[in-house]
């Protein structure tokens, strides 16, 4: 792996705008932390994911790139990291060769839901909108076909059977496609899991673009958001559906480069290793 450089000035300016980058979206969760109140969107990222908001803050170059007068010496690409570095590389690669599959509609949260009591939902601070039953019935008129397994597999007993496909953790990288949004928000799961190696900066991309994802989630889900300020995306309506693939259509836009990122960071560190 060549050795990049990086003088004091250049990488003390990446260091402070990536923290103050990182702190606008840590520190209200810290603070509901703090008071013990939950939010549904913006907590998400904090609680279903493992890394933590203090890792995220804490910026680095990646492999490779030594930060001149600091004292710390570049990052090298340890080799029992490489199979998993192998294994996000070819599920990214995999999943980006795919056509984006549009159809979904969000109703993989719906399943999460269906025939649950109020003390069983996730989110039971928050009203359905539709109510127990006129959700149970939009979950039994509709084609579901959730390729992802993470959503998958919060399904309810109940519900799994509708599913047209029934994903594992075996056949993730023979299910996975571009469309989804919970692939498009686990580019964030992939992008921490090769941290330090990788650059915090795109670590914190992949963020964001999940957190506007996880927006888009819960604005399709069955909860009644509007207090929050979330206008429902309405998919047991045909101008709700189409407004869902619009969006979902833009997510899949965004993700693709961030997916190619990955995908060349990847290679670079399997490069090093191999050396």
């Amino acid at each position: 792996m060549q050795l990049t450089v990086l003088d004091r000035p250049t990488w003390e300016a990446r260091r402070d705008a990536h923290e103050a980058r990182v702190d606008a979206w840590i520190e209200p969760h810290l603070a509901r932390r703090r008071l013990g109140r939950k939010h549904p969107v913006e907590d998400f990222l904090f609680t279903y994911y493992s890394y933590r908001p203090a890792q995220l803050r804490r910026w680095h170059p990646g492999a490779g790139v030594e930060l001149a007068g600091s004292g710390a010496e570049a990052e090298t690409v340890p080799a029992r990291r490489a199979e998993a570095i192998a294994w996000i590389r070819d599920l990214l690669v995999a999943t980006a060769a795919r056509t984006p599959h549009l159809g979904c509609f969000g109703l993989h949260e719906w399943a999460m839901v269906y025939r649950q009591t109020k003390d069983e939902l996730r989110h039971n601070a928050w009203p359905l909108r539709l109510g127990p039953a006129g959700t149970d019935a939009v979950v039994e008129g509709s084609r579901i076909r959730c390729s992802h397994f993470d959503a998958y597999r919060f399904y309810t007993a109940p519900a799994r059977p509708l599913n047209l496909l029934q994903p594992t953790r075996e056949t993730q990288t023979a299910n996975e496609q571009p469309g989804c949004l919970h692939a498009n928000m686990d580019l964030y799961k992939h992008a921490y899991k090769m941290s330090p190696l990788v650059p915090a900066e795109l670590i914190a991309d992949c963020f964001e673009l999940a957190r506007d994802v996880r927006t888009l989630d819960m604005r399709a889900s069955p909860y009644d958001l509007a207090d929050l300020g979330y206008e429902p995306v309405r998919i047991e309506t045909p101008d709700g559906r189409a407004r869902y693939v619009e969006a979902q259509r833009s997510f899949a836009e965004r993700a693709a480069p961030l997916r190619g990122r990955l995908i060349a960071e990847c290679e670079r560190l399997l490069e090093a290793v191999a050396d």
